[in-house]
């Protein structure tokens, strides 16, 4: 229920916001991106995961993992695809093989980070926001394998 509560309450600060006068949130797809990534967050929280990072980076390389977070015994590294359409190509599409050798960098720099060698794994997170619609939210699990 509190996970619900923290929801609405965000969704509602939001919306405020929006009405606010002042310097806008930024350009608008890292506005869609930054909600998307909320939307996801409630998501796996809702699939039991306990999410230990958010927006995860390090100095030497240039992606971040979105999300890191514990899904039972397994340390998963989440990146969430945002779309406001469903184009040619589905969202976690954009998780090439540069994205997914740029993740695994960071990833290995957080595992040299803790202690012990635990079992771990990618996934995507695929978000569709499309006007008039409720969020429509994937989660592939095993996405891809450290590159």
């Amino acid at each position: 229920m509190s996970g619900r509560l923290t929801q609405v309450t965000l969704r509602a600060f939001d919306a405020v916001a929006r009405l606010l006068p002042g310097r806008s949130s930024g350009p608008e797809h890292l506005q869609t991106g930054r909600r998307g990534e909320e939307e996801a967050y409630f998501h796996v929280r809702r699939q039991g995961y306990v999410i230990v990072a958010r927006n995860y980076r390090t100095p030497r390389h240039r992606s971040e993992l979105d999300m890191i977070g514990w899904d039972g015994e397994i340390l998963c590294f989440i990146e969430v695809k945002t779309r406001t359409a469903r184009d040619l190509y589905p969202a976690e599409s954009a998780v090439d093989f540069e994205k997914q050798r740029d993740l695994s960098k960071v990833a290995r720099s957080f595992l040299r980070k803790t202690h012990g060698d635990p079992p771990c794994r990618f996934d995507i997170v695929s978000v569709y926001l499309e006007p008039g619609r409720d969020p429509d939210i994937v989660l592939f699990k095993n996405a891809f394998r450290m590159a």
